[in-house]
């Protein structure tokens, strides 16, 4: 059977290391910050290139973290996209702040970074732009518009974490990145986590504060805070999988450049924009009879996933935000017609060459 996303064989070929460094933190016993979660935050900080690394317990909470500590709440608006995982404006919400949505470039599904600066109001204190399916937006144009009008940046590195672009990794090219380390993430642990990349000590520190209950000393509390802290055991999963990283960074690579090679003119593939690269979290194909494709796979025996079969601003959450279906085209076209092929570093040619031939055969 074909694997979509097969985290077994990765762990099979990295047993020994994941199992040793799990079984340093049952022999030290400190499963709350204990000290894999420093090793591991200096190591991703270096990583990408950033000063500061603050791991916390998803992807969620490190946005959610990031809104707290600039300070944003009611009354102000935050730009994202509406084709995204709900997290990247369930925090905006949650924060008390309003989503004020912008559409998507149909060709990377990015931010359409030409729509930005007609959705800013006084009111706007940052933007989140989501770096989707493995790819970033174009974040020289985005960071300077941001510096124009006195607003913060977020990138939301979810999946796109060892991507780069113009030769800067995802994480780095902001003043402030969150990313997951969710399973199915290209780097994920076995349970839920995140991170943040923040270059300023003071936001830093905020953010460090925040994610345990407000304080960085035991019994001090400065600031209102969360229960945000990566678990131990997590971390030295990470830890383990982290010298294997590159490698199947370009693993990914090498069998999403196949797949667009084999693929291309029988459906619209993945088009990895000028100074990036792509870590293919999925590799996301697009075709307008998009649920039978899904099917006849199926049929086959090969999985697939819709990644997103509906719009942010199509939910009933959302309602009160006052859009309609319509507002945002390209999203719209783009959440009814794109599926995900199996995607993985272990994913053999011969399998790849299965699902190609499944794809063709239905296109």
């Amino acid at each position: 059977m074909i694997e979509f996303i097969d985290l077994k064989t990765q762990y099979r070929l990295y047993k020994t290391e994941v199992d040793l460094r799990m079984q340093r933190v049952l022999d030290h016993g400190q499963y709350i910050m204990g000290p894999e979660i420093m090793e591991l935050e200096q190591t991703l900080a270096s990583y990408v290139g950033s000063p500061h690394c603050i791991t916390v317990t998803s992807g969620t909470d490190s946005l959610e973290i990031a809104l707290r500590a600039l300070g944003i709440g009611p009354g102000d608006e935050v730009i994202t996209v509406p084709f995204t995982w709900i997290s990247t404006a369930e925090v905006i919400a949650l924060v008390g702040a309003k989503t004020v949505f912008v559409d998507i470039d149909p060709a990377s599904y990015n931010i359409n970074v030409s729509q930005i600066s007609s959705a800013i109001t006084p009111r706007t204190k940052a933007i989140i732009p989501v770096s989707l399916f493995g790819q970033m937006p174009d974040y020289a144009a985005i960071n300077a518009i941001a510096a124009k009008h006195g607003m913060a940046v977020i990138e939301d590195a979810a999946q796109s974490f060892g991507a780069t672009q113009n030769g800067k990794r995802s994480g780095g090219v902001t003043p402030i990145a969150s990313t997951s380390f969710f399973p199915a993430k290209p780097f994920g642990c076995y349970g839920d986590g995140g991170a943040l990349f923040v270059s300023d000590d003071a936001l830093a520190d905020k953010m460090r504060a925040i994610r345990s209950h407000g304080g960085l000393q035991r019994h001090h509390h400065s600031l209102l805070g969360m229960n945000g802290r990566f678990d131990t055991l997590q971390a030295a999963v990470l830890l383990a999988k982290f010298p294997h990283f590159e490698m199947e960074v370009q693993a990914r690579q090498r069998i999403g450049a196949r797949y667009t090679e084999l693929l291309r003119g029988h459906c619209t593939v993945p088009e990895v924009v000028a100074g990036n690269t792509h870590v293919y979290a999925q590799y996301t194909i697009r075709f307008p009879s998009r649920d039978a494709l899904g099917q006849a796979l199926k049929s086959k025996g090969i999985p697939t996933a819709q990644y997103y079969p509906k719009c942010l601003h199509e939910q009933p959450v959302f309602n009160s935000l006052g859009y309609k279906v319509g507002d945002f085209p390209a999203s719209e076209n783009a959440s009814r017609e794109v599926i995900s092929l199996p995607m993985h570093p272990f994913l053999s040619e011969s399998d790849q060459d299965r699902i190609v031939a499944a794809v063709i055969e239905h296109c």
